[in-house]
Order: structure tokens, then C-alpha cells, then sequence
């Protein structure tokens, strides 16, 4: 799919994109649902709890099956944050990093307040959904980074030292801009990536994920996504640890039958790019969609980031009729995240009908308003 921002897109096009958009935001969240009762455990308490094929249905994990982390969370922020950059486009404010670090600030405020504050009209219809308030175990180096205002950028990163994967998950739907180029996509990601993840192999990982779903989601196969990853991190400092993860995911691919101990050793030490590499190989070799999915979270790791990750990839890849149906019934936020994603795709495809020269709709402005929220005063998270 080769549309640009100014290209008229065709009905079949549209549908097309939708369903991809639409898979890439619930392959995440079913990926993290599933992953999340499990993240920490060894393959052997994996077994002992789930059976000896491990884990191959939802579990309940936050006190009910379905539930979805902090991820899942972000990668809705993400979303809510594209479009309200592409809505604030129009007033000639055009700086995209600065619209997600707003939307990721509307975040981080679900974990410090009680509830949704009706008078904040400027927050969009998003920060208002109640579910959204609750804390499920955010990423220190999250709260941190968002903890005041300022915002990380390549030159100044938060936490310059950390190489989680947290900012790589919720870059998926950097990858949905269809109508970037892949570099610019890159760059986005990486830049919104070092607001809370300063390590270049963990903002590296988020950028190169996201040209992997941008690539997917245009309708090219994995291979070829990674393959164009790869490329445009070879200019990157700092790209070695991430284009040899990459490297490793392929190679697996060949040395025969999947297996927990390859995918731990695909996962390493847990960092961003172990994680993708993880995800890659797991979409690769999975027979279907519920296939691959349960293969990225039966190890011992981060099985929320690696399902989170997986379901994204797959999602974008074969759209949101591919997912388990069962699963998706059982999805905490389901309504939620089929608004977002359905909203998303017609901005995208249909965004100079909503708030063009031809006139505005007022009902989106309200939904994603071209204003930002006076921040109340963020208070600072302790390091310690």
C-alpha cells in the first residue's frame, strides 16, 4: 500500500487498512493479555501451572482474564497521540514528538489520579475512559521519564542507561503511518522512544519495530520488513546489538522446530532488542496467529512486552480477522481500542474531511482537540 499523505484512497484500500490498523492494536493487547499472568515464571512453573504444553489460553492475571498491562496502555496513548499530531497539523504546529509526549504526560497522569477529570476538555475523549486508571505494574523507567514535563529528546534522553522494551511496544503504531517514508517513521519512533528509554539499543529497537509493522502494514511480508529494518539501521550509531538481534531471529528460523530454550535465547537478558528479535522469529515460525502468539510467551522473561510485540507484528500482517475470536471476546478494553482504531484509520485516510478548508467537524475537535491541557504540576517520581 503505497498511498501518500495527499493520494485519494480507494474503498477497498480503506478496508483493507482499517482491518490492519485494527489488528495491530488488538494483536498487541491480546499478545500482552496473554503474556501477562506468566511474565517472570520459568518454563518449569509455566508447565507445573498451565500444563505441559504451557500456557495456550488466556489466563487470569490483574484479578480477570483478558486484562491488559501498562503496554497496552501506551501503545493506546501512542495512537490517541498520532492523531491528535495529524489534527494539530492544520494550525501549522507540526512537530510530532511533541504531540506524543503529550499524549504519554495524558498517561501518566491515569497512574497518578483517582479518576478522569471531567473539566479537562483539552485531554480528548481518551483520558477519559475510566478503565484506563488503573496501575498495572508501570515500567519504572515510564514514570520516571514522564514523571515532569520535559521532554527527552536524541541529544538530552531520559534514562540514558535503560534498554527495556517498553518504548518499543508502544511504537507499533508509528509503523500505521502508511503514507511516511520508513526513515521518517524510523525517526519518529526513535525520537518518542528516548522520552523514557535513552539506550540506543532500546530506542533503536523501537524504531526499527516500527518500520517493521509500517512495513507489514503496507502489505509486504515479514522478510521484507525486517530486511528494510536492517537497512536503515546500518546508518544508525549505536545499531550493532539490534541488527544482530534481527540477524539472529531470521537465522533461527532454519535450525528447526521452535522451542522455549530458542526463544530464551533469542530473549537474552531481556533487553529491547532481545525482545524483538523474539517477536520476529516468532511470527516467522508460527503456524497461525494463536500459534504464534502462544510461542512468544511460554519462556522465562518478559512474556507480556514479547506477546505485546508478536500480536502487533501478526495484526498488521494478516489484519484483525486472524486473531483468536475467543480471546478477543475476553479483551479488557475491547470497545475502547476498536474507537481508537477505526478513529485512527479514517484520520488517516480521511483526515481533510474531519478538519480541512472545506470546513470541520466539531464532534472530532471535541474527541481530538488541536489544544493542549495546562498540565497540573507533574510531581517529580523519586529515583530511589
Amino acid at each position: 500500500m503505497g498511498a501518500t499523505a495527499g493520494a485519494v484512497w480507494g474503498r477497498a484500500e480503506q478496508q483493507d487498512f482499517r482491518s490492519r490498523v485494527r489488528g495491530t492494536l488488538l494483536g498487541a493487547a491480546v499478545g500482552d493479555a496473554l503474556g501477562s499472568p506468566v511474565g517472570g515464571l520459568t518454563m518449569d512453573e509455566i508447565r507445573e501451572e498451565h500444563g505441559a504444553e504451557g500456557l495456550t489460553d488466556l489466563a487470569s492475571g490483574y484479578g480477570r482474564r483478558g486484562a491488559v498491562s501498562h503496554l497496552t496502555q501506551l501503545t493506546l496513548f501512542s495512537m490517541d497521540g498520532l492523531i491528535r499530531a495529524q489534527v494539530r497539523r492544520d494550525t501549522g504546529a507540526w512537530h510530532p514528538p511533541t504531540d506524543l509526549h503529550r499524549a504519554y504526560l495524558r498517561w501518566a497522569s491515569t497512574q497518578r489520579d483517582w479518576g478522569p477529570d471531567e473539566r479537562r476538555k483539552e485531554d480528548g475523549w481518551l483520558a477519559r475512559e475510566e478503565w484506563l486508571y488503573a496501575r498495572r505494574d508501570p515500567a519504572r523507567a515510564c514514570l520516571i521519564g514522564l514523571g515532569d514535563e520535559t521532554m527527552g529528546t536524541l541529544d538530552m534522553p531520559k534514562n540514558p542507561e535503560e534498554r527495556g522494551v517498553e518504548a518499543a511496544v508502544r511504537s507499533a503504531p508509528f509503523g500505521l503511518l502508511v503514507g511516511w517514508e520508513p526513515q521518517l517513521v524510523m525517526q519518529l519512533a526513535v525520537e518518542c522512544a528516548a522520552q523514557t528509554h535513552g539506550h540506543p539499543s532500546a530506542y533503536l529497537s523501537a524504531g526499527a519495530y516500527a518500520v517493521i509493522v509500517h512495513g507489514l502494514a503496507r502489505g509486504e511480508t515479514l522478510d521484507t520488513a525486517v530486511q528494510r529494518a536492517l537497512q536503515l539501521l546500518a546508518a544508525r550509531p549505536g545499531h550493532q546489538p539490534v541488527a544482530d538481534a534481527l540477524q539472529q531471529a531470521l537465522g533461527a528460523v532454519r535450525q528447526g522446530m521452535p522451542t522455549p530454550a530458542r526463544i530464551e535465547d533469542l530473549a537474552g537478558d531481556g533487553t529491547a532488542e532481545g525482545l524483538l528479535s523474539v517477536a520476529v522469529y516468532c511470527a516467522l515460525v508460527g503456524e497461525d496467529t494463536r500459534h504464534g502468539l502462544c510461542l512468544s510467551v511460554n519462556h522465562r522473561g518478559a512474556s507480556a512486552a514479547a506477546g505485546a510485540l508478536t500480536g502487533a507484528l501478526l495484526g498488521a500482517l494478516h489484519g484483525e480477522t486472524a486473531l483468536p475470536p475467543a480471546w478477543l471476546a475476553e479483551l479488557e478494553g475491547r470497545p475502547t481500542m476498536l474507537v481508537l482504531a477505526d478513529d485512527f484509520a479514517m484520520e488517516m485516510t480521511q483526515g481533510p474531511a474531519l478538519h480541512g478548508p472545506a470546513g470541520s467537524s466539531p464532534g472530532w475537535l471535541a474527541r481530538y482537540p488541536r489544544a493542549y491541557a495546562a498540565l497540573p504540576g507533574a510531581t517529580p517520581v523519586p529515583a530511589g
